[in-house]
């Protein structure tokens, strides 16, 4: 019986490890937005590099082609909101925002408003995307989010003529949701997908930034571990515990008694 209560506290042990860790790992938003940025790329080479729990904001054009850049790590899932405030005097309007991956792969939504459509009267149109979970690996034919570099792209679609060049405004806030174990593969990529990561020497990769040079604070995940880990190891120990017990009920109380010979 000793061994059965240090096994369950052990378990306990490992349980109560496993969920701060996991808490940890969510990424807290930006308490000072003073150095948010106001302003927006006009392309995949200018686009602007936020953080995760940023805010930012860029004026325009209706008819211009918005793009802002953020790091996205194993097992995050994104969350993509804009908000653009309109023109006083316009026509229905429909804006739409897209996310591509380090490698310019367009990433399917989820669920969200991508494409909303402002009605004459309204003064400002809120979108919205949730991406995949960030794999750590996957096939060379997949489309699956890979850990590194993701471009937000926002636009409006199909104005019209008396429309184009009208100053607008734009509110971007990228958040992710730590999905933990759940989401683990076995493998990683050798280098997370940022723009001109191999282009330089590994020694200057360790000491100098790159292009587009935002990563997560914690630095890219390896890929190798996750809290996958931690219940592997827990239940084991259950499955230890659960031997143990059958075996203290079932062995009985010693060899059987010897039956005396019939006389």
């Amino acid at each position: 019986m000793r061994l059965v209560r240090a096994l369950s506290a052990a378990v306990l042990t490992l349980g109560l490890a496993a969920a701060p860790a996991a808490a940890d790992a969510s990424p807290s938003p930006s308490q000072d937005d003073s150095s948010a940025p106001a302003r927006a790329g006009t392309s995949f080479r200018t686009a602007t590099e936020i953080e995760q729990g940023q805010a930012a904001t860029a004026s325009g054009s209706t008819g211009d082609y918005l793009y802002w850049s953020f790091p996205a790590d194993t097992g995050q899932r994104p969350t993509v909101k804009a908000t653009v405030k309109l023109p006083e005097t316009h026509v229905s309007q429909t804006w739409q925002i897209d996310v591509y991956d380090g490698l310019r792969r367009r990433q399917a939504c989820r669920y969200g408003a991508q494409t909303r459509t402002a009605a004459a009267d309204a003064s400002s149109v809120e979108l919205a995307c949730v991406l995949r979970t960030v794999r750590a690996w996957s096939e060379p034919w997949a489309d699956d989010p890979l850990p590194g570099t993701y471009y937000i792209r926002l636009t409006a679609t199909g104005v019209a003529t008396a429309d184009l060049g009208l100053p607008v405004g734009s509110d971007v806030r990228v958040d992710s949701e730590d999905t933990g174990g759940s989401a683990a593969v076995d493998g990683s990529l050798a280098e997370p997908l940022v723009p001109g990561i191999a282009s330089k020497p590994e020694e200057e990769r360790e000491n100098a930034a790159v292009p587009a040079g935002l990563e997560p604070e914690d630095g890219w995940a390896s890929g190798w571990w996750s809290d996958r880990w931690v219940w592997t190891a827990a239940g084991g120990i259950l499955a230890a515990l659960a031997g143990v017990g059958g075996y203290a009920l079932t062995r009985g109380t010693g060899r059987p008694p010897r039956v005396p010979p019939a006389a």
